[in-house]
């Protein structure tokens, strides 16, 4: 085990991480800045960003965050979503029996959701993530949850979560009705050079382990690889100190990591 090799107390590159340790680079803390605004004011927000630049965990903390709000947060993630199983992922999430009919189901939201804000005093949000692999019914349906009172106020906060081809996708003009709800638009940037060295310590000194182990130029190695993405930069973070680890070497270079690339990556 590796890190027992480097005296670590935890896995360092991992989706576990609670969300306090994640590393907050300062496009994730404009995004979560952005979405407080969006729950605050409940609006329509769409968040997009390229593959494995840690759309999902910048929403895991958002969403923990949250719990220190008087927000309830409603999470649904299924590429194959129907209007009638969106709303009765919601009702379920609400300890609510969702009846069969969708339009009895929308009735039985829009209650409920008026009693959470009205009678509880909280926002409500809801959370759609991969929404770029939803089909365009459902996408339609989704902002029906919005419409309250001809328009004058929204029931709920509404966030949809996916790849930068959702934004292409909402362009076309046969999404029109539901690009033209849309109140805010934010895209997750991938790390720089500075924020990729940052985000490799801050995983390293949540693990434990107080020592350096990357170089310089095994930095610039696994920023080339990854292209500031987290889940590349956890992938051969990884995979590198495992090699190291069986090598018996403290130090990882930039040998190392090319090695490890060319052997061991896709």
């Amino acid at each position: 085990m590796y890190e027992q090799f480097f005296g670590m107390k935890q896995t360092p590159f991992v989706n576990s991480i609670p969300a306090k340790d994640l590393y907050a680079s300062d496009g994730l803390t404009e995004t979560l800045g952005r979405l407080k605004y969006v729950v605050a004011h409940r609006l329509f927000a769409v968040v997009t960003g390229d593959v494995g630049c840690g759309k999902t965990t910048a929403i895991r903390r958002f969403v923990a965050e949250l719990y220190e709000t008087k927000t309830t947060c409603l999470y649904l993630s299924d590429s194959k979503l129907t209007p009638r199983w969106f709303y009765k992922g919601l009702l379920d999430q609400l300890g609510i029996e969702s009846k069969f009919y969708r339009g009895d189901a929308k009735r039985q939201l829009h209650q409920q959701l008026e009693i959470i804000r009205g009678v509880h005093g909280k926002n409500v949000v809801t959370i759609v993530d991969e929404a770029h692999l939803l089909a365009k019914e459902t996408l339609e349906e989704i902002r029906f949850p919005l419409n309250y009172r001809m328009d004058s106020m929204n029931h709920m906060a509404l966030i949809l979560v996916g790849q930068n081809e959702l934004w292409d996708k909402l362009k076309l003009q046969r999404y029109a009705a539901v690009r033209q709800r849309i109140d805010l638009k934010c895209e997750l940037p991938q790390l720089d050079r500075s924020q990729l060295e940052a985000y490799i310590a801050a995983h390293l000194r949540y693990a434990g382990c107080s020592q350096e182990i990357f170089t310089d130029t095994a930095l610039d190695e696994i920023y080339t690889y990854s292209n500031g993405a987290p889940r590349a930069i956890n992938k051969v973070c990884t995979h590198s100190l495992i090699c190291a680890a069986n090598r018996g070497k403290k130090l990882i270079d930039e040998h190392l990591v090319k090695t490890v690339i060319a052997g061991e990556l896709p």
